[in-house]
């Protein structure tokens, strides 16, 4: 039943549609959004346009970027031939913050997930492919989520690089299992990166 008036309602309905947002946040934020002053409701949906109007994908990392080749990417100091897999842009933000890592990148964007009908095609896999074999590579690390979705990821990527003749490391296991690597603090991915292991 509507009983807010439709253009409430709709509101509610498609912020209802975001990750991690149920009907009552939703509820919640659209009156909170309703609320607040024109500028600042210009502000945010001017923010949203604008993101969606001018980020993409790296075509060397498939991180998201304004400019391509992104700022890790183009960074002459970055060693190319030592490449970090991460599932999610977070992550790669996640060790950028521990300041340790001076390779570069490749973002996945998901892992693999049949249960959520996620296969390896629907991943940024055949591009980390192609990239190694236009360019020489030293290592891969793997650095995908320590959750079965992450393994399952690390354990297909391994199996499809190793013939290439590549070194394959995954990160150590410092990182507790089940979590989200956005979320460990920069100690423990210091750690976890300087123990990684070959697989």
């Amino acid at each position: 039943m509507d009983y807010y008036g439709g253009p409430i309602t709709k509101l509610i309905e498609e912020l209802s549609k975001l990750p991690g947002i149920g009907g009552k946040s939703a509820q919640r934020l659209a009156f909170h959004l309703i609320s607040l002053p024109q500028e600042k409701t210009d502000a945010l949906a001017e923010a949203i346009l604008n993101a969606k109007r001018n980020v993409r994908y790296c075509s060397v990392c498939c991180n998201v970027t304004e400019s391509d080749p992104c700022a890790v990417c183009n960074n002459v100091k970055r060693d190319p031939k030592l490449i970090m897999v991460v599932e999610d842009p977070r992550d790669m933000a996640a060790y950028e913050r521990t300041k340790e890592f001076h390779g570069t990148y490749h973002v996945l964007h998901g892992a693999i997930s049949p249960m959520n009908g996620v296969g390896p095609g629907d991943l940024k896999i055949a591009a980390l492919l192609r990239r190694l074999q236009e360019n020489e590579a030293d290592e891969i690390i793997l650095a995908t989520n320590p959750n079965v979705e992450g393994e399952a990821t690390a354990m297909y990527i391994s199996k499809l690089i190793k013939p290439l003749g590549v070194k394959v490391t995954r990160i150590a296991h410092g990182v507790p299992i089940g979590g989200d690597l956005e979320y460990i603090d920069q100690v423990t991915l210091s750690r976890a990166l300087s123990g990684r292991m070959e697989m």
